[in-house]
């Protein structure tokens, strides 16, 4: 349960400064954000700690508000430098906050704490709020993961709702969405991407074989990592979880608004989805691992390996050459869906 309930606002906050940009400086806030770290963290006790780094910055300003745009009613929270932290409590009760973020020189960033702090879907956070490597940054408040959503109550779903989720992406089997089904937020719609639909097809028996060959030492050890390096090499090459990434990421493109993707844990398939996703939009390597590895934190200790996501990658490697080629000959993907995904979900 969500709890945002406090009665006082304490700030702390870091001297200003504002130098001066010579004219590498200028450049550099004008290719991209001054922003090359920001983030949002919400303490059990409600309060916020918002930090950053800005280089060539100057002064910044930031404020809360409720939309994840930035615009709407924004509360005063303080200011900071270049490199600052800052604490806020006594914000009331809402969905989600968002922090503004502005610089004195440079545009604007909007962040929040990724987790949307559902205890019913602990693994249920922003896909948003990373760097890319050429300095912007994907938007926050636009695209989920999740676990399933078969336990959320009323007020869990009214969160979903006033975070505008008007698509939910179910990527689990049939027996899974039988044992628990989907609650949805109001007005919400709903598709399936079956990962293992067989009417899809199965992997070809040279992909199938080799699957099987490479994950066999670890099959003849009986560790826990054998099936997830098999599995997540046939989420690479099987054609039914193919046509299912491909279903996902065409209609997260077509969603004007925002979307929420799932499994049952929030972690395998849909931790390769997310991966895919910030690749696409030009995500550094090592972010993304990290954001893999947060269902670690999120969902459970030990519930994702590192070298299992290294046998994804592996895969697309082995099977198409490079992941531009995966993206394209794999999932089919158009340049106008992938022009699309990055209009709408990176900082200009």
């Amino acid at each position: 349960m969500r709890t945002t309930i406090v009665l006082t606002t304490t700030l702390t906050l870091l001297a200003p400064a504002s130098p001066v940009l010579t004219p590498t400086a200028r450049a550099a806030v004008t290719a991209g954000s001054v922003f090359t770290a920001a983030t949002v963290a919400q303490a059990a006790d409600g309060s916020y700690t918002i930090r950053w780094q800005a280089p060539a910055a100057g002064n910044v300003t930031v404020t809360a508000t409720t939309d994840a745009s930035g615009g709407g009613t924004a509360r005063p929270v303080g200011s900071g430098g270049e490199t600052g932290a800052l604490t806020a409590t006594g914000l009331p009760p809402a969905a989600r906050w968002y922090f503004r973020l502005v610089p004195a020189n440079g545009g604007p960033l909007v962040v929040a704490d990724r987790s949307l702090h559902l205890a019913r879907a602990r693994n249920l956070r922003d896909v948003g709020g990373y760097r890319t490597s050429d300095g912007r940054w994907v938007r926050m408040g636009v695209f989920y993961r999740s676990n399933k959503l078969s336990d959320l109550d009323s007020t869990d779903l009214a969160t979903l709702a006033a975070s505008k989720v008007k698509l939910v992406v179910d990527l689990r089997n049939g027996q899974e969405r039988w044992e628990a089904p989907d609650k949805l937020p109001p007005g919400a719609s709903y598709k399936v991407a079956d990962l293992i639909d067989l009417s899809k097809g199965l992997p070809t028996a040279p992909d199938l074989t080799l699957a099987l060959l490479l994950a066999l030492p670890r099959l003849l050890s009986s560790s826990k990592d054998a099936e997830q390096n098999l599995g997540y090499r046939l989420m690479v090459n099987a054609p039914s979880a193919q046509a299912a990434y491909r279903d996902l990421i065409t209609s997260l493109a077509a969603q004007p608004e925002s979307a929420l993707f799932h499994c049952t844990a929030g972690k395998d398939r849909t931790g390769w989805a997310a991966a895919v996703l910030l690749t696409i939009l030009g995500v550094d390597r090592a972010t993304i691992y990290n954001d893999y590895l947060a269902s670690n934190v999120y969902y459970g200790t030990d519930s994702v390996r590192a070298n299992w996501l290294d046998a994804a990658f592996a895969e697309v490697n082995r099977s198409f050459g490079s992941f531009d080629n995966y993206v394209r000959r794999g999932l089919g993907l158009s340049d106008a869906t992938i022009a699309t995904l990055k209009a709408r979900l990176l900082t200009s």
